[in-house]
């Protein structure tokens, strides 16, 4: 999809009244391969119940760092249960324990850090990218989240070049608490990304 910046100041404009589904609709209706990722972080439920609202067999890409607590990974299972979801998983081309061993999990100013990143994060999410060539990419950024996804929107441009819809983006965390609550989706605290380290910190799939 390619849209020129007035036209996604428009769309923006216009999707700012819409309902988090309706957003997930009009992208679907527009688009020829939407996907949604997610990695189960608090508050996933979210978007992947808008996403799967807009189109029920709507691929899901799970990039699992192999790091998650256990938390995570039965919220996981009970959400993709729940929703009947799609998945189809990525995880890095070596394991945890191995990367243990070898590396650790290295502090964000060790120089490993960004090879850490790259194994764990960047590389998988890249394989489902080229897998799947999206032309319509479902995540659930917020405003606020990182000085970086401040300057974006509902709609933003990737890297390359694939349409971002974030339905989610003007939302807070307790309005998304309500919409939980109303729609009986659940939600885990317990999260753990080795490589963002602080929460205010880009994870490098967005910058």
């Amino acid at each position: 999809m390619s849209y020129s910046v007035e036209e996604l100041i428009k769309f923006n404009e216009e999707l700012k009244s819409k309902t988090p589904v309706e957003i997930a609709k009009w992208a679907v209706t527009n688009s020829k391969n939407a996907v949604v990722t997610t990695n189960f972080r608090p508050y996933e439920a979210a978007i992947l119940f808008a996403a799967t609202q807009a189109k029920s067999d709507i691929p899901v890409v799970w990039c699992d760092t192999g790091y998650n607590t256990p938390n995570t990974y039965r919220h996981a299972e009970e959400v993709i249960g729940l929703l009947k979801l799609n998945i189809d998983l990525y995880v890095p081309q070596q394991t945890a324990s191995h990367r243990d061993v070898v590396m650790g999990i290295p502090q964000i100013d060790d120089p490993k850090h960004k090879i850490f990143t790259e194994q764990v994060k960047l590389e998988p999410f890249k394989r489902a990218m080229a897998n799947h060539k999206p032309d319509v990419w479902f995540t659930n950024l917020r405003k606020g989240q990182t000085a970086h996804r401040d300057n974006l929107d509902i709609l933003s441009i990737s890297s390359d070049g694939v349409l971002k819809v974030s339905p989610f983006y003007y939302w807070s965390d307790a309005e998304l608490d309500t919409y939980l609550a109303e729609n009986n989706l659940p939600n885990e605290h317990k999260y753990f990304d080795p490589t963002k380290v602080l929460e205010n910190r880009e994870c490098g799939l967005h910058a």
